[in-house]
């Protein structure tokens, strides 16, 4: 019944009253249709993120002039975390390359990206979360890897101190990659994680848990997914 009534309403949206009556008339016809038309937009949606997310990170990991060993590799265990098959990691692999051009327009595929998601948060979050971790996966973020990602977070409504903090939270998880140049100093990794928590270093033991409790629920799979 439901198919009837979703067939009956697209009917009348694209025909007034005799597209009702052709739309109800047809019921599970049009409910099967519209179903094949939600899941052919779900893959457009997905295969237009996936070239807007490597594409950007293909520009991301040339911003230094250099795309290291260990950046691809995080490209790879990128792929692997977000289950692309076959067919989309070879699209994947040509978006990053073409990211890589000197032609290539960074600004109009952040645009894109920001479309197709409508900028919702946790997407954002999370694109933003996969290219710092592409780019610090030699140990650094270069100076020129940091100020593109700035331009990135601005051109979606954040801004440097977002970057920063994404930055401090991938350094204090010591996740820079499997061949990063040696740890951090042990007072770094304090200040990253003091930065990563949103507090000062001088901030009471009270604040800390505060700070750490905001985060987890901020970051709870729930609430990200009732956020979208």
């Amino acid at each position: 019944m439901f198919l009837v009534v979703i067939g009956a309403l697209l009917g009348a949206l694209f025909g007034g009253f005799p597209g009702l009556l052709i739309g109800a008339a047809l019921g599970y016809a049009a409910g099967a249709v519209l179903r094949q038309s939600v899941i052919g937009g779900l893959r457009i949606v997905q295969s237009q993120l996936i070239e807007s997310t490597f594409a950007v990170m293909g520009a991301l990991c040339k911003a230094d002039s250099v795309v290291t060993r260990d950046e691809i590799d995080a490209v790879e265990r990128i792929f692997a975390m977000l289950r692309l098959q076959d067919e989309q990691r070879r699209a994947a692999r040509a978006a990053f390359n073409r990211g890589k051009q000197s032609d290539f327009d960074l600004d109009a595929a952040v645009d894109q990206f920001a479309r197709v998601s409508r900028r919702r948060a946790p997407l954002v979050q999370l694109f933003l979360q996969l290219q710092v971790m592409a780019v610090a996966a030699d140990g650094r973020v270069d100076p020129s890897e940091h100020q593109m990602l700035v331009r990135i977070a601005r051109r979606l409504g954040l801004g440097e101190h977002d970057v920063a903090h994404l930055e401090a939270l991938l350094r204090a998880s010591g996740a820079g990659g499997p061949s990063a140049r040696g740890a951090p100093p042990a007072g770094d990794r304090i200040a990253d994680a003091y930065a990563a928590l949103g507090v000062s270093p001088d901030a009471s033991p009270a604040d800390i848990k505060r700070a750490y409790r905001r985060l987890i629920s901020q970051n709870h799979p729930d609430k990200l997914a009732a956020r979208g």
